[in-house]
């Protein structure tokens, strides 16, 4: 059944409009601004600010598109997309795409933990595992627009898990993929998560 639910949201993931095409090379000119919160490699220094290099074009270019439409709200962001042209986005998301995501480190007390759930789910609970679409080394899925875990800030990872389980982020499309999942996770569950996926590569 899950290898069922995976298929089917891969299926209807892929069936979204067409995007404009990125250029890489001009979008490193116009992510200076972003560079500050970001890193102009899209490594974050700050926890709380996610790391955007490595992501898919496809998954930065819809987050662009949903804070900018405030279908996501990010304080952080508010008015720093309206300059923005859709091409502007798609060249941003480009650019950050062809850079590297550094890898953090996992807390080796969290680690057994954090495992289990992103591999194994929480199956009596109907929570799917995490590799069904970030894949086991956390890349994720770019064609799908499932975004890249490995390496990701552990307490911007924690931020957005509490956020899709509290109704706080719902910019996870019409399945509600995220926000189900999340409400299956406690605090501990989301802490060893986590943790788990900073470290992962």
């Amino acid at each position: 059944m899950n290898k069922t639910i995976v298929s089917l949201l891969l299926t209807l993931s892929m069936t979204g409009g067409a995007q404009a095409a990125g250029d890489a090379a001009a979008g490193q000119a116009k992510v200076v601004v972003c560079g500050a919160c970001h890193g102009q490699d899209g490594n974050s220094p700050a926890a709380n600010f996610p790391k955007l290099a490595g992501q898919g074009e496809r998954y930065l270019l819809k987050q662009m598109q949903d804070i900018k439409a405030g279908n996501r709200v990010v304080l952080e962001m508010t008015g720093m997309l309206e300059p923005l042209s859709e091409q502007d986005m798609a060249d941003v998301a480009a650019y950050y795409a062809s850079q590297k995501m550094s890898v953090g480190a996992a807390d080796p007390a969290l680690v057994s933990r954090g495992e289990d759930l992103f591999r194994g789910g929480k199956l009596a609970e109907g929570m799917p595992a995490c590799i069904g679409c970030h894949l086991p080394n956390g890349a994720g899925l770019a064609a799908a627009g499932y975004p890249h875990l490995g390496g990701q800030h552990a307490d911007y990872i924690a931020k957005q898990l509490t956020d899709f389980r509290e109704g706080n982020r719902s910019n996870d499309g019409d399945s509600m993929v995220m926000r189900d999942i999340a409400a299956k996770l406690s605090n501990k569950d989301i802490e060893a998560l986590s943790s788990y996926v900073q470290g992962l590569h």
